[in-house]
């Protein structure tokens, strides 16, 4: 950042930050310039650069004032209460001296009576400044105590002697003013901003494409896009300096190269040799993605049937891709954190090789979900991941709190889905209330932040043809990585689907015994249900049948770490043909690489059916697997609402097969079967797509798409009461829509778990732990020994006295050891000795 040749003149009573080890303090104008610098790198990736320096240099500004620099300093105990006249009650002021104001009405000051463009930049940097603590705030409020106010104008409107900003102006560095209002002067960031503005209403205005309301809501993500870039880039520069030696674990884009990495997986492909059937057909799907590589950026689909090798293929695209694009990332979005342990150890086995320590533990980052809760501490600041890795394996979470959550924590990761290559793996498990935002995200970062993305998956849930003027997916004119994927699903036909529901249902001793008879028949069978109850109760069933050993239990009570354990040995099992019995949660059933003879299913969607099969025959025996679906009499689904719609449409697909099996190419779980499942599916569930929020949440009931977009019912109260359209371009409820979505029902909080010998000990070495690189390192090790918890189970642990803090201002929480089991995971009530002795 050139601010001029000399170095910036400051009063040394100015100060941002201050560390305690060393009792050293961060100068104010050393603060804004090293986050404008950072914040202009990332903002340069849409060509935001200005923009990007100009929010860094303001966001802090307020700081200038002798009211937060008391507050600061008394806080820490740098000013006496009896010596020092300035000293302030720090504890009952904290949150309430105002510094954000002043740098945001500096902004809207400057620009705000200019042209519409002017404006429009003007209320972006205003937004993202008065809002880099809090999470975007409203413009237009939706929530019963603001119905239809001008919420931004009103804090634009805050008096002077509260933002401090007459103050600020006098007393700052002049020449940091000076640059500032040189680039606001400049106004290189209104033409660009203009142009994106341009494109995006531009791409959404054709009346076969799409609708205000999508441009609106794409408008609204590049603000989170921008407000993003000030995010990360102040926090890098916070903990950057609390803890100076913690930068050298920022990699800040300095990757191994594309060239290097892809020769790498090239390398490993080629040694690996086609031995069975199979095996040609996952090469010679490997080899259609390498050549689709050379396709420009765009919204694609890769449509390969379970056990096709999607992850080593979805790979070498991408790699290729990345490379000959010159991009800087690849992200990969899972639904469950089983398959990221699964796939990222694959990918980090390939890409971060023994021969090359230099690399170990840089290339492949593995983001499961959040140890720590939304409103952060400093040290948080420190602890939380920002995706800073070439290849990113994430869930899909963890993707949608990036673009929609609250606060600032999943807000500060959005910039990096830019120019970058982003891999949907089971793609059908998107929540289907965020349809539309989804669909919407996807193309917004295709066609305007250099992004290609990938839906993959065995069941496309037919994104794009979903209502175009709320949202659908526009695939590329040739969106279909493989060439024939109709002859795919012929060629990799490896099971036998049968409909066995029965009148009654199945109880649960008829699906023990079914089970056990089975895995008697083919040597192993797999048993996937819909709840963690009914899992229980069935493992329950055949392991007093069965000898020690030969049956395991799988859900997502169970930590990374416990699951990966249990795979291993029941992979171990399967490659020995030893007896082999599970009883899982869905969580197997979506790329989990496991190879059963059988497969009891119970009933539910036909996407999840047919990832279900995709764990029989994986590996392609010459006797077909056998697939049962069962209809069970014992199963609450009144809260899974998904899976009970979907249950509901795989019986209507049933019944139809069973009259016209040539209408569907007699495949139960073939393309044609599945594309009538998501059409039923979709036109049941249209309703839900655009995310529906109850009064309560806001003034009246409404959707994120409309809180995110034109916001119309708050809107039209600002009219009936004023008469005249609110004088803001931005109109979106940005905080009300932020803390209203959940990506899944009930939010969760990550519990660290003492499971085996490894768990225990990293509890200990996290209550030991005092210095920051030690934590980011126990933390991401953490991940592997953390279950996210419900709110309900939350509030039993706590009231048991089951949960611990690990240090008093990061609020990361322990399990205590006796509600854990090497069985079932997490408890929520003490575990008896007697379990492990009797089963």
């Amino acid at each position: 950042m050139d601010i001029g040749t000399k170095p910036l003149v400051e009063k040394p009573s100015f100060v941002a930050h201050h560390r305690i080890k060393d009792d050293a303090w961060q100068s104010l104008p050393a603060h804004l310039t090293g986050v404008g610098t950072t914040a202009a790198n990332l903002a340069s990736k849409l060509g935001l650069q200005d923009m990007g320096e100009l929010l860094g240099l303001l966001h802090d500004l307020g700081k200038y004032s002798q009211a937060f620099q008391a507050y600061l300093k008394s806080a820490i105990g740098a000013l006496n209460q009896d010596e020092d006249e300035d000293w302030v009650d720090a504890k009952s002021l904290k949150g309430k001296v105002d510094h954000s104001t002043a740098g945001a009405q500096f902004a809207w000051h400057a620009l705000r009576q200019g042209s519409i463009q002017e404006q429009i930049a003007g209320q972006i940097l205003a937004l993202c400044v008065a809002s880099h603590h809090s999470g975007l705030i409203d413009c237009i409020g939706a929530k019963p105590d603001s119905f239809g106010e001008d919420v931004f104008n009103r804090r634009m409107q805050k008096a002077h002697a509260s933002t401090h900003l007459n103050e600020v102006l006098e007393v700052a560095d002049v020449r940091l003013l000076e640059r500032c209002k040189a680039l606001l002067d400049e106004r290189n960031f209104v033409s660009r901003i203009n142009e994106l503005w341009s494109a995006i209403a531009r791409n959404n205005n054709h009346q076969q494409i799409g609708s205000r309301q999508v441009a609106q809501q794409q408008f609204g993500l590049l603000v989170r896009f921008i407000f993003s870039c000030l995010i990360d880039a102040d926090r890098i520069d916070t903990a950057n300096f609390e803890h100076p030696r913690v930068e050298r674990f920022r990699p800040q884009g300095r990757y191994a190269s594309w060239p290097a990495l892809t020769r790498r997986l090239e390398n490993y492909l080629a040694a690996l040799p086609p031995i069975r059937a199979i095996d040609h057909l996952r090469r010679s799907i490997s080899e259609q993605c390498q050549q689709a590589a050379n396709r420009p950026a765009g919204v694609y689909t890769l449509t390969v049937p379970t056990g096709g090798g999607k992850t080593l293929a979805s790979l070498r695209f991408a790699l290729h891709h990345a490379q000959q694009r010159e991009l800087d990332r690849i992200i990969y979005v899972i639904p469950f954190t089983s398959i990221i342990d699964q796939n990222a150890e694959a990918v980090r086995k390939v890409l971060e090789p023994d021969e090359a320590p230099q690399d170990r533990g840089r290339i492949v980052l593995e983001h499961h979900g959040s140890l720590t809760p939304e409103q952060q501490t400093w040290r948080e600041k420190v602890l939380s991941e920002n995706w800073d890795a070439p290849v990113v394996y994430t869930t899909m979470v963890q993707f949608l709190e990036a673009l929609f959550g609250a606060g600032t924590r999943g807000a500060r990761r959005m910039h990096q889905l830019a120019r970058s290559v982003l891999i949907f793996d089971e793609v059908q498990t998107v929540p289907i209330r965020c349809v539309h935002l989804f669909n919407n995200a996807i193309n917004f970062l295709a066609a305007h932040c250099d992004t290609t993305v990938v839906l993959c998956t065995a069941t496309q849930p037919l994104l794009d043809k979903v209502d175009v003027s709320k949202g659908a997916v526009r695939l590329h004119e040739a969106p279909e990585l493989m060439a024939d994927v109709n002859k795919l699903f012929d060629d990799l036909r490896r099971v036998d689907v049968r409909d066995q529901r029965k009148p009654g249902g199945w109880s649960d001793q008829e699906i023990a015994t079914l089970a056990i008879r089975e895995m008697e028949r083919s040597g192993s069978c797999l048993v996937i249900v819909n709840t963690k109850a009914s899992a229980r109760r069935i493992f329950e069933l055949c392991a007093a049948e069965t000898a020690a050993g030969i049956t395991a239990h799988l859900s997502t009570d169970m930590c990374p770490a416990h699951r990966k354990q249990e795979l291993g040995k029941l992979r171990e099992r399967l490659a020995a043909n030893l007896p082999t019995l599970c009883v899982s949660t869905q969580l197997i059933e979506a790329g989990v690489d496991v190879d059963f003879g059988t497969v009891v299913r119970f009933m539910a969607g036909l996407d999840s059916i047919a990832q279900a099969a995709g764990r029989c025959n994986r590996n392609g025996r010459p006797e077909p697997g056998i697939v049962h679906l069962v209809n069970p009499q014992t199963e609450n689904l009144d809260k899974l609402p998904d899976i009970l719609i979907g249950r509901e449409k795989t019986l209507r697909v049933l019944d139809e097969f069973k009259q016209d099996p040539a209408r569907f190419s007699n495949n139960l779980i073939g393309p044609q079967t599945l594309s009538a499942y998501y059409r039923y599916y979709f036109f049941e569930r249209a309703k839900d797509m655009a995310y529906t929020v109850p009064a309560g949440e806001v003034a009246q009931t409404d959707t994120l798409l409309n809180l995110l977009a034109n916001n119309t019912s708050a809107v039209g109260e600002y009219q009936k009461n004023h008469e005249a359209a609110p004088p803001i371009c931005f109109r979106q409820a940005f905080m009300t829509a932020a803390k209203a979505f959940k990506a899944i029902d009930s939010p969760t909080q990550a519990v660290i778990v003492p499971f085996g010998v490894a768990g225990r000990k990293l509890v200990e070495d996290l209550f030991a732990a005092y210095d920051a690189e030690l934590d980011i390192d126990l933390l991401r090790t953490a991940q592997q020994y953390s279950v996210n918890v419900f709110p309900h189970v939350l509030r039993k642990l706590e009231e048991a006295q089951a949960l611990r803090e690990v240090k008093p201002d990061t609020r990361i929480l322990c399990l205590d050891g006796r509600y854990y089991s090497d069985l079932f995971g997490l408890a929520t009530e003490p575990v008896s000795p007697l379990e492990f002795m009797n089963v």
